[in-house]
């Protein structure tokens, strides 16, 4: 008997260059008055900030902006944006910006909401009513979470990312515009695809994977593979960008509903303790996690293989696997990206504390195809050393 599968996905996308024009009819529909945009430095130093503002100009009664968003948020940005958000008096909310600033929307939408603390809303299904409406607009392609019911924020005592899952963190528009894509600089074009190509395949090769999962996985990966290193060797190439986005999306929408594995598990810790980028972090960690999983499931990994590498005649899905996993080392090559922990100044006596802190993430470890021990990830580690 088949299995009851569900899939859940964000309402309303919007996609196309320009798109971002159709910011006020958007919030008109969703009654909108009082808007508060959460963003980054970066942006704003973009203009991309005040291209929105200019374009909500005359269409709303108020815009405020919190544009203080760090890289990977620990859980004190929460209560400042928080305060800001409360003095606005905000009826909807716009993320504007990579992972880090849409996660950071999507958590003070429900904060705003339910009289529950931020602590008591980490975890699966703790958050009790929806938000006020948000809008979430990436300005990379990278992390997917326009379509997902996670935010994920730094625990900076106990150097952990942890997470926020729940149903109620879906936006209620997400807007896709290539063309806010364009500023961004070669090793953060890299490092966010590079992010959202693990999401397809660690979708792909989840133990909660679907029919449905893995045909939009499969997708995203034959995206972002023909597509990345164009847009990361010309920045302006807008129908790279444009790709790139639909990749991500689609990758997000994979892994919302099949989960990622142990490849984040083990950036997680390279992200909380030594503030190593999401992306990067997954990087480094890919390669050798893939070689340890692929015996798990050689059939979907040989799939997988033969996707990334077309040309590779070989039938057996060991041989297939492997050459996949040669393709990636040679794109992450091509990107200029970390390949070791050295690379990253992480000392070598960090690996048995890293390695503790894996086996905490057991909301990831549960979805991989493999059983990872202790051992294991020490031993992990070490091969990327």
């Amino acid at each position: 008997m088949a299995a009851i599968n569900y899939f859940k996905t964000t309402a309303k996308i919007i996609t196309g260059a320009k798109s971002i024009t159709t910011l006020p009819q958007e919030i008109k529909q969703l009654g909108g008055r009082n808007v508060f945009i959460i963003t980054d430095e970066g942006i704003i130093k973009a203009g991309i900030c005040d291209q929105v503002i200019q374009i909500l100009k005359g269409s709303v009664k108020a815009v405020s902006v919190y544009g203080s968003v760090p890289p990977e948020p620990p859980l004190e940005t929460i209560a400042d944006c928080l305060e800001q958000a409360r003095q606005a008096r905000c009826d909807l909310i716009i993320g504007l910006g990579g992972g880090s600033s849409m996660d950071v929307a999507k958590v003070i939408s429900v904060l705003l909401t339910n009289k529950k603390p931020l602590n008591d809303l980490i975890g699966i299904n703790l958050v009790e009513k929806r938000g006020i409406p948000k809008i979430l607009i990436p300005t990379s392609a990278g992390t997917g979470s326009e379509v997902t019911p996670i935010a994920i924020l730094t625990d900076c005592s106990e150097n952990l990312k942890k997470g926020i899952v729940s149903d109620y963190l879906f936006p209620e528009v997400a807007i896709l515009d290539a063309e806010l894509t364009i500023s961004l600089p070669p090793l953060a074009t890299a490092a966010s695809g590079i992010d959202a190509l693990i999401h397809a395949i660690e979708a792909y090769t989840s133990v909660n994977a679907t029919s449905m999962t893995d045909h939009l996985a499969l997708r995203a990966i034959e995206l972002i593979v023909s597509n990345i290193r164009s847009a990361w060797a010309n920045g302006n190439n807008i129908e790279a960008r444009m790709k790139m986005l639909e990749g991500s999306c689609l990758a997000g929408q994979a892994f919302a509903n099949a989960g990622v594995t142990a490849v984040h598990a083990f950036a997680y810790p390279l992200g909380g303790e030594f503030h190593v980028s999401h992306g990067v972090a997954n990087a480094v960690m890919l390669c050798t996690v893939l070689r340890f999983n692929l015996l798990a499931n050689l059939s979907k990994f040989g799939t997988l293989g033969k996707v990334l590498c077309p040309d590779i005649s070989s039938t057996d899905n060991k041989v297939l696997a492997n050459g996949g996993i040669l393709f990636l080392e040679e794109l992450i090559a091509d990107l200029q990206l970390p390949k070791t922990l050295r690379e990253l100044n992480v000392p070598r006596e960090a690996i048995g504390g890293m390695a503790e802190g894996v086996m905490k993430v057991t909301r990831l470890l549960a979805n991989n195809p493999r059983k990872i021990t202790l051992a294991d990830a020490v031993s992990i580690y070490q091969s990327v050393y």
